[in-house]
C-alpha cells in the first residue's frame, strides 16, 4: 500500500517560471469571499479565479471590486463539480502550472497555500490534499460535527481499502493539482454534485498519479457554507458507487469512460 510522503517547509524559489492558479467555486459566498481572498500570498499565486454557480447574494458583484480577481459566473446553477469543471478548464486555458481548489466561504485556510503547491513544484506529487485528519483529534477541534466526523471515517477506511492507499483523509475540498494529472484524467466526465471529488481522486489513484498530504484545519462557523444531512448521505452513497465502478471497471467486468484515460 502506498503512503504519503511528509511535506517539506517550501521555498518560493520553487515557484520560479511556474504558474499557479487558484481557483474559487463559488456558490453565495458574498459574507466570507473578501477575508478569504485577503487570506491568499500573492507571492505564491499568479492568478485567482472565481466562479460563481447562479448565486443569489451578491457574491458576483462583490466579487468585480476584488483586485485581479478574475471572474466567471454560470447563467444557471450546475452544481458543485460542474462549477469545478469550469474552474479548470478556464485554469488549463490560462497555462497554469499548478491549481490549488480553495473554498470561498472560509472553512480552509489560505495560509497553507504555498505547502500544498511546493511538492508538486519540486516534483513529487501531482496532487496535493489538505487533510483535516492528518493531526489526530484536528477535525472535531474544529468543529466538524460528529456525524460528519464518523462518515468521513468510515466511507475514507472504505475507499483505501479499493484504492490501496493510505491516505488519511478522502473528502476535504482543499487541493492542489498538477497541470500533467489534469491534463491526464477525463474529469469533464464526472458527476455535477458533490461525489465529483471522490471521482478525481479515484482516477486519479487509478492511473497511477502521486498523492501527498498536508495537515490543515477547518473551520466551521454560521456563514460557512455546510451540506446537511440529506445530502451527505446521497453524496456517501453516490462515494460508494463510484467505488463498485471502479472495481468492476479493474476487473473487466464494467468498462468506464470514467477510469479510462
Amino acid at each position: 500500500m502506498s503512503t504519503p510522503e511528509p511535506v517539506m517547509s517550501p521555498e518560493l524559489s520553487l515557484k520560479e517560471g511556474k504558474k499557479v492558479v487558484v481557483v474559487m467555486p463559488a456558490r453565495n459566498a458574498a459574507r466570507t469571499l473578501e477575508n478569504t481572498v485577503s487570506g491568499i500570498d500573492r507571492a505564491w499565486v499568479d492568478e485567482i479565479i472565481l466562479v460563481d454557480d447562479f448565486s443569489t447574494d451578491e457574491t458576483v458583484r462583490l466579487a468585480r471590486t476584488l483586485p485581479e480577481l478574475h471572474v466567471l459566473w454560470h447563467p444557471h446553477n450546475v452544481g458543485y463539480g460542474g462549477n469545478q469543471k469550469t474552474c479548470y478548464l478556464q485554469a488549463l486555458q490560462q497555462d497554469a502550472d499548478v491549481v490549488v481548489m480553495l473554498h470561498p466561504d472560509g472553512q480552509y485556510e489560505p495560509s497553507l497555500i504555498s505547502q500544498l503547491v511546493a511538492p508538486i513544484l519540486r516534483g513529487e506529487h501531482d496532487l496535493v490534499l489538505g487533510s483535516r485528519f492528518a493531526d489526530p483529534g484536528g477535525a472535531r477541534a474544529g468543529g466538524m460535527p460528529w456525524w460528519k466526523w464518523l462518515a468521513n471515517r468510515g466511507l475514507t477506511r472504505i475507499e483505501n481499502r479499493v484504492l490501496g492507499t493510505e491516505l488519511s483523509e478522502m473528502h476535504t475540498g482543499y487541493r492542489a493539482y498538477s497541470r500533467e494529472l489534469l491534463m491526464g484524467i477525463p474529469f469533464l466526465r464526472n458527476a455535477l454534485d458533490f461525489s465529483f471529488d471522490s471521482e478525481v481522486l479515484m482516477q486519479a489513484v487509478h492511473l497511477g498519479y502521486r498523492i501527498g498530504e498536508v495537515p490543515t484545519r477547518t473551520i466551521y462557523f454560521d456563514d460557512a457554507s455546510s451540506i446537511g444531512l440529506r445530502a451527505s448521505t446521497v453524496y456517501g452513497i453516490k462515494t460508494l458507487g463510484a467505488a463498485g465502478r471502479l472495481v468492476l471497471h479493474r476487473n473487466g467486468v464494467l468498462r468506464s469512460r470514467k477510469f479510462s484515460p
